[in-house]
C-alpha cells in the first residue's frame, strides 16, 4: 500500500514538473529545419539590429585577406574563378538583396583603391556576379519572410494546442468526477471552467471602471486586483473544488510574490516569501507540496504552493494553502488545481482584448473573442490572413435542418458561434489563416454537401452569405457590424 501511494506521489511531481516546464518554454518551430550552428550563422531566419557593420566588417576581412595572398590583385581577377564573389554571395542569403547589393559596392570601392587608373574595368565579372548576388538576395528575402510567417502562425496553433490539452484532460477528469460526487455538488466541472473564464473577464471589466481610487491604498489595491481580476471567486471555488480550508493567492511581479493577498480564504496567516516551498514553486513554476517524491522540504509551514501560469509560460500569481484535509492531498486533486488555475491565468493574460470585444458585441463568447483577438493580432504582426464567414439561415424546419448540417461540417481549427433570433439562424464561423480562396473552398464544400444530402444549393435555400477578413483593425467593431449586415440585432 505504501509502494504504491509512493509512486502515485511521485507520478504527481512528474507530471505537476512536465506541465509547468512546457509551459514555461516557448514552442517555436524552425522555419529552416534542425541547422546547425556554422548553417545558421551563414543563413540565419531574422537579420540582425547591426547588419550594416556585420557586412562593412565581413568584407574588410575578406578583402583583407585576398590582399595578403595576393597584393597586387586583391579582387582575384586572375584566379580562373571570381572567389571574392562568395563574400556578397553569403551576405545576400544572410541579410537579403539590398545589403548584397552594398557588399558588391564595397568591392567596386576595392577595384577603385587598389587598381592603377587607366586599367581595363573587369564588366563581364562584375555584372555576373551583381545579377548572382540579386538572385541569391531576392530567395533569402523571400524565403526570410515566409518563415516569420510560418513562425507567426506555429505561434497560434501552439496557444491552441496548449488550449486543446487541458480541455482533453478536463474532459476525461468530468466523467471520473461524475461518477463519484454528482449529488454532493450542483455544477459540473465544464460549467465550473466557463464561470473562471467569465470572472477573469467580468473581474477585467469591473476593475477597470472602478481602478482609479482617491487615496493611496485604494490605487495599490486597485493595481493588486487590475492584475487578478475575480481572484476572490477563483479562490471560493478552488476551495471547494479541491478541499482548500485556508489559503491565498499573492500576485508575483518579476519573479517575486507581493506581501499582500489578491484574495484570502480562511483565517489570516503570514506569508514567508522566502519559505522552501514557496521558492521551489516560483523556480520550478511546478506544484510543489509536502508529499513530493523528489523534493524534501520538511521546513515549509506550508501545505501546497500551486503557480498560476498562463499558456505562454507567463507566471502570474501564486496559490498557497495554508490547511486542507489530508486525504485531499493526492494526485487527483494536485492535477486538476493545476489545470483550473492555469484556465484562470490563460483568461487573465487574454482578458483585456476579449473584453473590448464582448463590450462591442455582448452576447459574444468569451472563447470566440479570445481567438478573434488572437487572430487580429497575428494579422496585424505577421501578415496572417484570417476570415469570419456568417451564414444566415431563415427561421424554418428547412432552415434549422440546414443549420445543424452545416454546422456539423467544421474544421477542426474553426470557432463557431451560433446565433439565432425570431426570424433567422446565423452562424459565425472564426476561420484561422483563411484568405479569399480558403473561403471559396470552404463555401464550395458547403455547397457540394448541401447538394448531396439535400439537393439545394446556398441561393435555393435562401442561406445569405457575409464575410469579414480580419485587416488589424478593431475586431470588435468589424464584427458588429458584420452581426448587423446579417440581420442580427446585438
Amino acid at each position: 500500500m505504501s509502494t504504491s501511494t509512493s509512486h502515485k506521489e511521485q507520478a504527481v511531481n512528474i507530471a505537476a514538473m512536465q506541465s509547468a516546464s512546457g509551459a514555461s518554454k516557448q514552442r517555436n518551430a524552425n522555419p529552416f529545419g534542425n541547422l546547425g550552428r556554422v548553417r545558421r550563422f551563414l543563413a540565419p531566419a531574422v537579420a540582425r539590429p547591426f547588419a550594416v557593420v556585420e557586412t562593412i566588417v565581413f568584407m574588410v576581412i575578406v578583402c583583407g585577406l585576398a590582399w595578403l595572398v595576393e597584393p597586387r590583385d586583391p579582387l582575384l581577377l586572375g584566379a580562373g574563378f571570381p572567389w571574392l564573389w562568395l563574400a556578397p554571395l553569403v551576405i545576400a542569403l544572410r541579410y537579403g538583396a539590398l545589403l548584397g547589393l552594398f557588399a558588391d559596392a564595397l568591392l567596386l570601392a576595392v577595384w577603385q583603391l587598389f587598381y592603377p587608373h587607366g586599367s581595363v574595368f573587369p564588366v563581364m565579372v562584375f555584372a555576373g556576379g551583381t545579377i548572382e548576388t540579386i538572385l541569391v538576395g531576392h530567395f533569402g528575402d523571400t524565403w526570410g519572410s515566409r518563415a516569420a510567417r510560418a513562425s507567426a502562425l506555429n505561434d497560434y496553433l501552439n496557444d491552441r494546442l496548449v488550449a486543446l490539452t487541458n480541455s482533453h484532460y478536463l474532459l476525461r477528469l468530468s466523467h471520473e468526477r461524475l461518477e463519484k460526487d454528482l449529488l454532493s455538488k450542483p455544477t459540473t466541472l465544464r460549467d465550473s471552467i466557463t464561470e473562471l473564464r467569465r470572472l477573469s473577464v467580468e473581474g477585467s471589466a469591473q476593475t477597470a471602471s472602478t481602478g482609479v481610487a482617491g487615496t493611496v491604498q485604494g490605487q495599490m489595491q486597485g493595481e493588486t486586483q487590475g492584475k487578478l481580476p475575480g481572484a476572490h471567486g477563483l479562490l471560493e471555488f478552488v476551495a471547494q473544488a479541491c478541499q482548500i480550508e485556508v489559503a491565498a493567492v499573492y500576485p508575483v511581479r518579476g519573479g517575486r510574490p507581493l506581501a499582500e493577498p489578491a484574495a484570502r480564504i480562511g483565517d489570516s496567516f503570514e506569508f514567508d516569501p522566502k519559505d522552501e516551498l514557496v521558492t521551489h514553486a516560483i523556480a520550478t513554476q511546478a506544484i510543489a507540496h509536502l508529499k513530493s517524491a523528489d523534493t524534501r522540504l520538511a521546513n515549509s509551514q506550508y501545505l501546497v504552493c500551486a503557480p498560476l501560469v498562463s499558456a505562454d509560460g507567463v507566471l502570474l500569481a501564486l496559490l498557497v494553502v495554508k490547511r486542507m484535509p489530508f486525504l485531499s492531498l493526492n494526485f487527483d486533486n494536485l492535477q486538476l488545481l493545476l489545470v483550473l488555475l492555469g484556465y484562470y491565468a490563460d483568461g487573465v493574460k487574454h482578458a483585456t482584448f476579449v473584453q473590448k470585444i464582448v463590450d462591442s458585441v455582448p452576447g459574444c463568447p468569451s472563447d470566440f473573442a479570445l481567438d478573434l483577438g488572437r487572430l487580429t493580432r497575428l494579422q496585424r504582426d505577421a501578415g496572417v490572413a484570417s476570415s469570419v464567414v456568417a451564414l444566415a439561415f431563415p427561421r424554418d424546419e428547412a432552415g434549422d435542418s440546414l443549420f445543424e448540417h452545416v454546422m456539423r461540417r467544421r474544421r477542426s481549427l474553426d470557432v463557431m458561434w451560433p446565433v439565432r433570433s425570431a426570424t433567422q439562424s446565423v452562424l459565425v464561423n472564426l476561420m484561422p489563416a483563411t484568405d479569399t480562396t480558403g473561403i471559396d473552398g470552404y463555401l464550395a464544400r458547403i455547397e457540394g454537401s448541401l447538394a448531396a444530402q439535400f439537393n439545394t444549393d446556398l441561393e435555393q435555400a435562401r442561406i445569405g452569405v457575409h464575410t469579414l477578413h480580419l485587416d488589424g483593425a478593431d475586431p470588435g467593431q468589424a464584427l458588429l457590424r458584420l452581426l448587423k449586415r446579417s440581420g442580427v440585432d446585438v
